[in-house]
């Protein structure tokens, strides 16, 4: 009887995920950039340990021969990560070991482009989709049973006006692939072309057909990278990397439309260097979101209208490393992480829920041109 009580306690004491699940271990999943190119001192794929309690990392693997393993996403089951590959032409997968996280790699298959960026699983993790920011196409890859991709079977133009940076907007330059929340719309964000598209998405068979109107202005020069759905409420956020803004936009949920209705700086006032947003996360919560801001080296915090969506500055946290590229939260919600990709660490901050206010835990963790940080759990 005692030991039946101290079983159910021990239980009840996990951490909880956003979804109202019980987790028992984390892992996290660290791509990072390797090539001269890039002027990088990644090494591959490394995999933490991650204490749920304390948020506190253990290293566990390391996965190397690979090319600038960059953008890494997990199957919604834990089952599998996908990788795409800065520079290359092709995606990678892997097993995750059930026991201990570990990775095993499944195969790599084309993806119809350059320098996959930002992928995304649809709901039933039957197909990828990759934004090929070099080659200006989005590519459907059919996913087997088995987890491992198949060559690309539909690959979509992305065609419109470039934005007046010819550095940065010479061309089409499609940043992310994000699903909608009912998973029958993908939208992609392109940085030359300052909008962003929207697609139907037909699950059956993973082809992508344009809405009317096929996407919506983010304004010239603004060069959005990155968005993030409100999980209740039906507004999308929007991150401009060139300009350093924040916008947000209502959404319809059976068209697919967007309308703009604020725009926020993502950097303090008075900040006259140069800096470029960089990524976007939501508090599980929905009271808070998070942007980063490479050059000024921080995270700014935002509070959302809990009826509107709509955002108010919070303030801003420093990321303590240089150029954070990647900022996530972990399955419990409770830690958000900073990939600070020049620094070569990784920050941990602890979020108030209250205040949304960051504070870091521990020191940062040492990690080689870090690029993106995905979760299993179990």
């Amino acid at each position: 009887m005692q030991r039946r009580k101290f079983l159910k306690t021990a239980l009840l004491a996990l951490p909880i995920s956003s979804q109202g699940q019980q987790i028992r271990a984390i892992r996290a999943y660290v791509g990072s950039y390797t090539t001269e190119q890039r002027h990088a001192t990644g090494d591959g794929i490394h995999v933490y340990r991650v204490d749920p309690a304390s948020g506190a990392w253990t290293h566990q693997q390391h996965v190397g021969d690979l090319i600038n393993p960059s953008f890494l996403i997990s199957s919604p089951d834990s089952k599998f990560l996908y990788s795409v590959h800065g520079d290359e032409s092709y995606a990678t997968a892997f097993s995750v070991s059930p026991s201990n996280g570990n990775l095993t790699l499944l195969n790599k298959a084309r993806t119809g482009g350059v320098n996959g960026v930002h992928p995304a699983l649809s709901r039933d993790g039957k197909f990828l989709i990759v934004a090929n920011y070099g080659s200006g196409t989005v590519a459907v890859l059919p996913v087997h049973p088995d987890g491992s991709p198949g060559d690309y079977t539909h690959l979509v133009k992305l065609e419109g006006t470039l934005g007046p940076n010819r550095i940065e907007q010479a061309s089409s330059h499609p940043h992310q692939i994000v699903f909608d929340p009912s998973g029958s719309f993908v939208l992609v964000p392109d940085k030359g072309l300052d909008c962003v598209f929207i697609f139907r998405f037909n699950a059956q068979t993973g082809k992508l057909s344009a809405t009317e109107p096929a996407s919506v202005e983010t304004g010239s020069g603004s060069g959005p990278r990155h968005l993030a759905f409100h999980p209740k409420v039906p507004v999308v956020w929007v991150l401009n990397e060139l300009n350093s803004t924040t916008a947000t936009y209502s959404w319809d949920a059976r068209t697919g439309a967007l309308q703009p209705r604020q725009i926020l700086p993502s950097l303090p006032p008075g900040f006259t260097g140069n800096s470029t947003a960089a990524e976007i996360a939501v508090s599980p919560d929905a009271r808070f979101l998070y942007c980063s801001n490479r050059g000024h080296d921080s995270i700014a915090t935002y509070r959302i209208d809990p009826k509107t969506g709509h955002l108010a500055s919070a303030g801003w946290t420093p990321s303590l490393g240089k150029v954070p590229r990647f900022i996530g939260f972990d399955p419990t919600g409770s830690f958000l992480y900073s990939a600070n990709e020049q620094g070569d660490t990784i920050t941990s901050f602890r979020r108030n829920p209250t205040t949304g206010a960051l504070t870091p835990v521990g020191r940062p963790l040492r990690s080689m041109s870090p690029v993106t940080i995905a979760f299993t759990k179990f």
